[in-house]
């Protein structure tokens, strides 16, 4: 049975990923910062799928946390077929008022975590020539983002590595995908401090479920697609935000955050 690595699987698009994996009859190794939460999922999914689901507990925003979890992962003799390099969190208001203590976590988390776990798990793919990697990004990516302005920067980031990457592995057996969600009802508005922004509060924008997202992003990954958005109204945002003039929308992106 081949094994899939899903971070932030204790909830939202993680947990969802978790079980389209499982659902497949794939072994997981989940991790996330809530050890009790992961265990009670790791149990649930082993009863419902019959697969192995091996825990590994660890705040990722730390330092040497993707070390961590890549040599735990190679004592433990498992190989990883897909990574899922899900965990992440926004963080609103406006930057000269922003903790700079919870922006530099963001950081380490939405893109240093991220592209290290990239790095050590696509060498081993390499060996093998063959395995797959999906990277959180959001149609934030396609925007500059007022008052959540290191967040938006951190997913335009996560979008330009993954396809670069994608390019150069092009002629390997490697997939490398992004997937690029709209407003996803999920954790992540109340951890980013947005629940009763207009992106949220008013309808102004369609509100996906976590399960539809993570299931088109896996069928997308399992297509070999490199760019995944879900929805014609989130396709129709990424699209426009190339000739849009950028003091509109920032001005709109700017008020949704209100």
């Amino acid at each position: 049975m081949k094994t899939a690595l899903i971070t932030g699987a204790s909830s939202g698009i993680g947990l969802e990923f978790a079980r389209l994996f499982a659902h497949v009859h794939y072994n997981l190794v989940i991790t996330a910062r809530r050890e009790k939460k992961l265990r009670d999922i790791a149990q649930q999914l082993e009863n419902d799928y019959a697969v192995n689901v091996t825990v590994i507990p660890l705040d990722l925003a730390k330092p040497d946390a993707p070390d961590e979890l890549y040599n735990s992962i190679k004592e433990k003799k498992i190989t990883i077929d897909a990574l899922i390099n899900n965990a992440g969190y926004g963080y609103h208001g406006s930057f000269k008022d922003t903790d700079w203590t919870k922006e530099q976590d963001m950081i380490r988390l939405n893109i240093t975590a991220l592209t290290h776990l990239t790095k050590l798990f696509v060498k081993d793919m390499l060996e093998r020539n063959e395995g797959k990697v999906l990277n959180l990004s959001s149609t934030a990516a396609f925007y500059p983002g007022p008052n959540m302005a290191v967040y938006y920067a951190t997913k335009a980031y996560v979008q330009s590595f993954t396809e670069a990457l994608s390019h150069e592995l092009k002629d390997s057996g490697i997939t490398v995908s992004v997937l690029c969600p709209g407003p996803t009802d999920t954790e992540f508005q109340e951890r980013a401090g947005v629940t009763d922004s207009a992106l949220f509060s008013n309808g102004m924008m369609p509100v996906a479920s976590a399960r539809k997202v993570a299931k088109i992003g896996y069928e997308g990954l399992m297509k070999g697609k490199i760019v995944i958005i879900p929805g014609v109204f989130n396709k129709l945002s990424a699209w426009s935000s190339g000739i849009t003039p950028g003091f509109i929308s920032k001005r709109v992106i700017e008020s949704l955050h209100e």
